[in-house]
């Protein structure tokens, strides 16, 4: 962990682009309630395929003439050289200076993989593309990628990433620090010292994040698991229990000297808000864990 220390501490939100008027004025008041503590940037989801591609667009250059500089995600599955140039262009055009660069999940039904098949090649693209116009984040699995076929791959699969180009790293949610930890020494053994921002995620609906957790192989230890099935339809005791879980776990990685934190807000405010605030973080640069 000595390596994430020296950089700059940042703080994020990510939210996924509205699929109606509604969910759109929605997070209209969720991005509000968040642009008040500050935070460093926002991040706007790309669906499986380039799914979302054209909402993608339209909410990252919607939210970002709205203050707080936002980072739209660009995977290559499915996707050519030249409908990432476009999208580049668009972007810069419209002062975008951080893409979040993912390899991408296959839709179903779809028969190719585009030209591009892994995040490296595309962080590679981004770079001979457009230089160094755009800070480039990836994606980090301190649990390991569930489609790795070890450890070792996956820790491999990452460096090239980072050879690519790569500026810094946004991780896989995760509820267990300690992997985190060993996640970063391994790259520090490795030579590989950019900074991994780890990725958060709210307990707010147990059945939601069972779901969702199975799909990226993030693991639920099994006592929290097990307290969250005791609730059973409790909702509130889930979001206290959660909040608490999570608070801890934020304030044990900061204090390690974790760079920031990165909250995947499923488009609530409320929860991410209730554990930032837990944890002080209003002036950033006086925190001191």
């Amino acid at each position: 962990m000595e390596t994430q220390k020296q950089f700059k501490r940042r703080f994020s939100f990510e939210f996924f682009p509205p699929k109606t008027d509604k969910g759109w004025e929605k997070l209209q008041g969720v991005r509000n309630t968040l642009a008040e503590v500050d935070p460093d940037f926002f991040s706007v989801t790309f669906g499986a395929g380039g799914s979302t591609r054209d909402r993608t667009v339209q909410t990252v250059l919607d939210l970002h003439k709205r203050g707080v500089s936002t980072a739209p995600h660009l995977s290559c599955v499915g996707a050519t050289r030249d409908s990432i140039a476009e999208l580049l262009d668009v972007y810069r055009e419209n002062g975008i200076n951080r893409i979040v660069a993912l390899r991408g999940d296959m839709p179903s039904g779809m028969g190719a993989a585009g030209e591009l098949r892994y995040a490296n090649e595309l962080v590679s693209f981004i770079r001979e593309y457009s230089g160094d116009t755009f800070n480039i984040e990836v994606a980090a699995y301190p649990e390991f990628h569930p489609q790795a076929r070890t450890a070792e791959d996956d820790l491999k699969n990452f460096a090239r990433k980072v050879d690519a180009g790569a500026n810094s790293a946004i991780t896989q949610y995760f509820f267990n620090a300690d992997s985190y930890f060993y996640f970063i020494d391994r790259l520090e053994k490795m030579g590989v010292t950019i900074p991994v921002v780890p990725g958060i995620m709210p307990i707010v609906n147990f059945s939601n994040l069972t779901r969702f957790s199975d799909m990226c192989g993030a693991e639920i230890p099994r006592w929290i698991r097990k307290q969250l099935e005791a609730y059973g339809d409790d909702s509130d005791s889930i979001r206290k229990f959660g909040e608490e879980v999570v608070t801890e776990m934020c304030a044990k990685l900061l204090a390690a000297g974790a760079p920031g934190l990165h909250f995947y807000t499923l488009n609530q405010a409320e929860p991410s808000l209730s554990i930032w605030k837990n944890l002080g973080i209003g002036e950033r640069e006086k925190i001191a864990f």
